[in-house]
């Protein structure tokens, strides 16, 4: 029998705890053995600490085993799943996956609602009229066979010792401890079942990493952790310096992931989809190298392959498919205005995160998880960074439906503009690329 206390010195200590003692922590905190005050102890000396890549394998895989494993053993193949770590309208899923699927790939997801300012992939695809998420295990699994795709909830039964840990960290300042972070993710993912799982690390002003160093460091550590837990793993990191795309909101990002797969997307977007699809696409042992994966993701673009794989998995979860082909079936709000420039120049700064938060204040996403969203409302970005504007001229489309969270909205987001005379280029997007051989700089 192990003693909390000398469990939480040894760490503290910086010494590398043995499987056992992990299991003898993470279990007592679950089962209510060992108090708060412990555990949030032990947080903390992990925080100075650190971890090894074994440690924390071990931490995830003890989170994993606290909850559900999904068995995704009655889908025929190579599984692949994506996670991104969030961003300012990151509409990544509604294009990649379906285009990963129509190039031969399977893709069994479990994802999430919206929190803070990032959109939630649930939230975007329920603006689709009748679309539903919560699929029984069986019809997820015959879905995912007949089409190869599927995107169903996270269920509170997959890894609930992370809610528990994350209350903790929340409240003594623990959270950004990399292999606290790397277990919250990939217990989650690890649970979903996948076989690959291909990671979008965000760094900028609107990522949970604003630094590329500290970004990669994540990146690796959950690549290490995967792949010492039997998958394949692939980590970009990749830029939230400004809003991806264009559209930040529900439907109007559903607007793009149509316009993207229908080859008149946003740039910025349609080569990230490519990018990680090609990724997606390697390790599922379908394309022979990065060069391969992309000719067959833009191919899926360019004869329409992904769009109607899109409609299929539409269909195949209640929605309705002509909504896709006339976007204007998909929820709208009540008004649409302009907001304007007050200067002439050049946009030479966006900070993703408080535009993110102005979709928020218009309704688009939730500060508490209990909160409604409203579907319609939204931002349509008309000026990104290294564009010229003149005074008067829209930065943006606000779409909205309640004139007081309009003008919170506004004050917000012109502020997150930085307008001056100089044209600056736009901003690096892909950084880094980790795998099992390290990492390296795109």
């Amino acid at each position: 029998m192990f003693s909390v206390y000398e469990v939480i010195k040894k760490k503290r200590d910086g010494a590398a705890l043995s499987k056992e003692e992990i299991e003898f922590m993470i279990s007592g905190f679950v089962k209510g053995d060992i108090p708060d005050y412990q555990i949030s102890a032990f947080l903390m000396a992990i925080y100075f600490s650190d971890m090894t890549a074994e440690e924390t394998t071990v931490l995830t895989e003890c989170m994993v085993d606290s909850g559900d494993r999904v068995d995704l053993s009655g889908i025929k193949g190579f599984k692949v799943d994506k996670h991104s770590t969030g961003g300012v309208g990151d509409t990544t899923s509604l294009v990649l996956n379906p285009l990963v699927a129509a190039c031969g790939g399977i893709v069994a997801k479990m994802t999430g609602r919206g929190l803070g300012h990032t959109g939630g992939t649930i939230d975007k695809l329920e603006s689709i009229p009748g679309f539903s998420c919560s699929l029984p295990m069986e019809k997820f699994v015959e879905n995912v066979n007949k089409i190869h795709i599927a995107l169903i909830g996270q269920t509170a039964k997959l890894a609930p010792a992370d809610k528990k840990i994350y209350a903790l960290r929340d409240g003594t300042a623990t959270v950004d401890s990399i292999p606290l972070i790397v277990g919250s993710i990939m217990s989650k993912k690890l649970a979903a079942g996948a076989n690959g799982i291909v990671l979008d690390v965000k760094t900028g002003s609107g990522a949970f990493m604003e630094t590329y160093e500290d970004a990669a460091k994540l990146a690796k550590a959950m690549v290490d952790v995967g792949e010492l837990a039997g998958r394949r793993m692939v980590a970009l990191v990749t830029s939230m310096e400004e809003p991806l795309g264009f559209a930040i909101g529900n439907a109007i990002e559903v607007k793009e992931a149509i316009a993207t797969l229908n080859g008149h997307g946003p740039k910025d977007l349609e080569d990230l989809c490519v990018e990680l699809g090609a990724n997606m696409l390697i390790i599922s042992g379908i394309a022979a190298n990065i060069e391969d994966g992309k000719t067959r993701m833009k191919k899926a673009i360019a004869d329409g392959s992904g769009l109607k794989k899109l409609k299929e998995m539409v269909e195949a979860q209640g929605g309705d498919p002509a909504s896709i082909d006339n976007t204007d079936m998909l929820p709208r709000a009540k008004e649409e205005v302009a907001v304007a420039s007050d200067r002439d120049g050049y946009v030479q700064k966006i900070n993703a995160l408080e535009v993110g938060l102005a979709a928020n204040a218009l309704g688009a996403g939730r500060a508490k998880q209990d909160d409604i969203v409203d579907p319609g409302v939204g931002i349509y970005l008309k000026k990104k960074v290294g564009d010229e504007v003149k005074k008067g001229e829209a930065l943006a489309i606000f779409h909205y439906s309640d004139k007081v969270k309009f003008e919170s909205a506004k004050k917000r987001f012109v502020a997150a503009y930085t307008i001056g005379s100089e044209k600056v280029p736009s901003p690096k997007f892909f950084y880094g690329k980790a795998d099992k051989n390290g990492i390296v700089k795109m």
